[in-house]
């Protein structure tokens, strides 16, 4: 690897940057609490319509793209075939752009639903599971879908060599993607991608780490998270030396674990029917009201839920579209334009909404028939983690769903920080290596950096409040860069088909 190869501006900028923010949060907790917490209020109450929009915007943008002429071309040479089965493709899609989150929330979001009095108002059974499957649903994963397709274009088709978010605006921004202006889009999206990775860790792996405890006994410290921390990046880290042939095996292996667990929990847990009809309830209420949950801003702020939910997860999600997207596109070779989008709603949006019916409905309806007084608990204690743990306590062998939880979180992470891995070991040269050829140098230094700012955070002692905003505050530009993107997409898209008319012409 020669110093040449490497770019200072993607490399060196955002290590001092979250260097900085570990040291002011590990000195300075009390600070970086109410600072956080200052940027959030002004982000999501000002600029609030702005992450609505987007959210929107980017929806219908992707079933355009899908079901226009652009959605035709192959992501590669014309007549190519996909480089994997549907199958395989699929996991990757569903496992690199959700990490163990997925499983966190799909346990206890209803909780959190409970305590909103937007949510008491319309009736917690209802509801609490249809905001999760809109909050988790089409319009969030239309940012991977859309952005995956944009970069795959890029790649594949435009075979440019440069992998970075400033390549992909490249048709708008001309001569000053090299310069400045282009600097600046990817030290904003490196450090999205790091503010990204902080909240998925700082958030799930408690619940990893209650999981363990509860099945070897012990109590969680700060120390034990920390060690499982460290345990998750050794085993990601591993895996990524191996490359995409890595991430094809724990994908696969992340969706059969994840399958088995749902399936226990379906028609082990003895809340079947509850669960089966509770479901299709939350999906009639959430397509019923779909536009109006869309674009409702709360303005007279009666609830500020959106302001508290709704805005901070397209924000969550636009952060991690800086590294999920580029991953999908990058194993999409062979694909169409409209595969990629209408295949990331297939294995996404599906796989993501099977979950919070199974797992959040369980929860729901062990709290409605007595087996659990979950929201008391939560009440009394403020342990979300412990909350969740007494839920799984109902299930019968419950041992068996901690096993699973365990494996299928560290799974989840391993494939999407794997891929998280090999997408920014590409941001860090001046030229694209391809994901395969990366050095293993280059990898290991991502591995462990990654792991630096959700270990700061837990010595930070920040809220979920603080979490949530490092990703709003980080999502904020993002979301510009996005829209640009698109635009840039679009334009190049359709210079491409544009090409064999001129060719034939002259």
């Amino acid at each position: 690897m020669k110093r040449k190869e490497i770019d200072p501006a993607t490399t060196i900028i955002p290590f001092v940057i979250v260097f900085v923010l570990c040291v002011i949060f590990i000195l300075y907790p009390e600070g970086s609490t109410n600072a956080l917490t200052a940027i959030r209020s002004f982000l999501g109450d000002t600029f609030g319509s702005y992450y609505l929009i987007v959210g929107l915007g980017i929806l219908i943008v992707s079933f355009y793209l899908a079901f226009s002429p652009i959605g035709n071309i192959t992501l590669g040479k014309p007549g190519e075939k996909p480089q994997y089965n549907f199958w395989t493709w699929g996991a990757m899609v569903f496992t690199c752009g959700l990490a163990a989150d997925i499983l966190f929330y799909s346990l206890c979001e209803w909780i959190y639903y409970a305590e909103e009095p937007h949510i008491r108002e319309l009736g917690v059974q209802d509801w609490a599971n249809a905001y999760s499957i809109f909050h988790w649903g089409p319009i969030p994963w239309s940012f991977y879908a859309v952005l995956a397709a944009a970069f795959g274009f890029m790649l594949h088709v435009r075979e440019r060599t440069k992998q970075k978010y400033s390549e992909a605006c490249r048709p708008v921004l001309g001569r000053f993607t090299d310069k400045l202006p282009g600097k600046i889009v990817d030290v904003l999206a490196v450090f999205a991608l790091i503010a990204g990775t902080a909240t998925t860790f700082s958030v799930a792996t408690p619940l990893l780490a209650n999981c363990i405890t509860t099945l070897l006994g012990g109590t969680v410290t700060k120390w034990i998270t920390i060690l499982i921390l460290s345990a998750v990046c050794a085993t990601y880290t591993t895996s990524v030396m191996h490359g995409l042939k890595g991430v094809e095996r724990l994908s696969n292996i992340c969706m059969y674990l994840f399958g088995a667990l749902l399936i226990y929990v379906l028609l082990a847990g003895g809340e079947t029917r509850y669960i089966i009809e509770s479901g299709l309830t939350a999906l009639g209420n959430a397509a019923q009201n779909f536009i109006g949950m869309s674009t409702w801003t709360d303005a007279g702020r009666t609830s500020s839920f959106p302001q508290n939910w709704t805005i901070f997860y397209w924000a969550y999600w636009l952060v991690w579209c800086v590294a999920a997207p580029f991953f999908m596109g990058g194993v999409s070779r062979g694909r169409t334009v409209r595969q990629v989008i209408m295949g990331s709603y297939i294995f996404g949006v599906l796989s993501t909404i099977v979950s919070f019916i199974i797992l959040g409905n369980y929860g729901l309806g062990a709290q409605l028939s007595g087996k659990v007084d979950a929201l008391g608990f939560y009440s009394a204690t403020g342990d979300i983690y412990g909350t969740v743990i007494e839920i799984i306590k109902t299930i019968p062998v419950y041992p068996i769903v901690l096993v699973l939880i365990i494996f299928s979180m560290v799974a989840f992470y391993a494939s999407s920080f794997d891929s998280i891995t090999l997408v920014a070991c590409q941001y860090s040269f001046k030229e694209t290596t391809g994901m395969e050829a990366s050095p293993k140098k280059m990898r290991l230094f991502w591995a462990v950096f990654l792991i630096l700012l959700p270990i700061a955070l837990i010595f930070s002692e920040g809220s979920m409040n603080n979490l949530q905003t490092v990703s709003i505050i980080a999502a904020f530009p993002i979301g510009l860069v996005i829209i640009l993107i698109i635009v840039s997409f679009i334009k190049d898209a359709k210079n491409y088909l544009e090409e064999p008319e001129q060719r034939n012409k002259n």
